[in-house]
């Protein structure tokens, strides 16, 4: 079985994920998006790229419009003005299905899991988008090992490989809603990596997380990023986070983009510092 995605770089050195790897071309790009909601404007031309392989975090202060841009990207809500270009190709909507089926997968800061079902049950609902077997299919199955049947055994071998990899095996067969919050929050994170995303969507996935958890889901959102290849979008509000795992940052301050950079840029922008951080360093 390969693994989730073929590596595209070697693992960065601990603690240093800009360092040894490669970023790549602008993979996904937002135009001047503006979003109203009524008479209230929570986003006003906004705009940056996020480049392959890359962790690209959004802060900002509560209200600030995060969550309302990741929305914008993934399909949650339709602007109105701009546009998202994603490889090439350029959009001013498309819905959350469209968005999933191009490789874009979201968690969200409020856990979504089904929490009666398994550890291992959650994270397969995430590979029905892979699902090529129709409803009929999977209902009648085959004594004798139908193409339902080896597709299941295909997609849970798959999933194994994500919770062996997010060192949840021990759990597989919990339920979800008897977990602690930071194991419920990599369950979620591995629901969806079993989409297979080219770029993952993280909104706030350390909130509510004590220092321990919080270490852990850095470290495997770096292994994500720096094993598989996979691009990161993250929103967070621990800045001592942000800055030690981003490659570059925006800052988005009342539905406006007050700084965009490296970690080190932003860190030193009077703006930001004044909106956000409270203090220069």
């Amino acid at each position: 079985m390969n693994k989730m995605v073929e590596p595209v770089a070697e693992a960065a050195a601990s603690g240093a994920p800009a360092k040894g790897r490669r970023i790549g071309e602008v993979v996904l790009e937002v135009s001047n998006i503006s979003l109203r909601f009524g008479g209230v404007k929570a986003l006003t031309d906004i705009s940056f790229d996020v480049r392959e392989h890359e962790v690209r975090a959004i802060i900002g202060p509560n209200g600030a419009g995060k969550s309302s841009m990741l929305n914008c990207i993934n399909g949650v809500y339709t602007p109105q003005e701009g546009s998202i270009t994603f490889r090439g190709k350029t959009f001013s909507h498309m819905n959350s299905r469209q968005v999933a089926e191009m490789g874009v997968a979201r968690t969200f800061q409020s856990l979504a899991l089904f929490k009666g079902m398994s550890v291992l049950d959650n994270i397969m609902s995430g590979r029905n988008l892979k699902m090529k077997t129709n409803i009929l299919q999977q209902a009648l199955r085959n004594p004798w090992f139908g193409a339902a049947e080896r597709e299941e055994v295909e997609h849970r071998e798959f999933v194994e490989h994500i919770i062996d990899f997010l060192e949840i095996q021990a759990y597989r067969k919990t339920p979800v809603g008897r977990l602690p919050y930071g194991l419920q929050k990599r369950v979620d994170l591995g629901r969806a990596l079993a989409t297979q995303p080219q770029v993952l969507l993280l909104d706030e996935p350390m909130a509510g997380m004590n220092v321990e958890e919080k270490q852990d889901m850095s470290r495997f959102i770096l292994d994500v990023n720096d094993e598989y290849g996979t691009t990161i979008v993250l929103i967070e509000h621990d800045m001592g986070v942000v800055m030690d795992i981003s490659d570059r940052v925006v800052v988005l301050d009342y539905g406006k983009k007050i700084g965009d950079g490296t970690p080190d840029e932003v860190r030193a922008n009077p703006e930001v510092i004044s909106a956000y951080l409270g203090t220069s360093h």
